[in-house]
């Protein structure tokens, strides 16, 4: 919580140090995509098909194709015929070992 006596300061007269406490208040941190990713993690070891894909990384159908496509997820993909099974773990290891 912010102090009454921070929250009542003009602003030109703030130390950098109260402006970053300030607005570290105001606007919460923006999370990376893996962070995001990890909290919404569930217990599933598969997920499957494109959608299962993109809603394991809360991205579009055509941005979870062109992972697939790219040959970045490779290790993590069981594909017998048409039906593909993506192991979320092996996907998401993959993906911090990306970045």
């Amino acid at each position: 919580m912010i102090s009454k006596e921070l929250m009542d300061k003009p602003l030109f007269s703030m130390t950098g140090r109260e402006i970053v406490e300030l607005f570290g208040v105001l606007i919460p941190h923006k999370e990376t995509t893996i962070e995001r990713i990890e909290k919404n993690f569930t217990d599933a070891r598969y997920v499957y098909g494109i959608p299962g894909l993109a809603n394991l990384l809360g991205c579009g159908k055509t941005k979870a194709q062109e992972l697939k496509s790219s040959g970045v997820l490779k290790d993590a993909i069981i594909q017998n015929g048409k039906k593909l099974i993506f192991d979320t773990t092996k996907v998401l290891e993959l993906l911090k070992n990306q970045e």
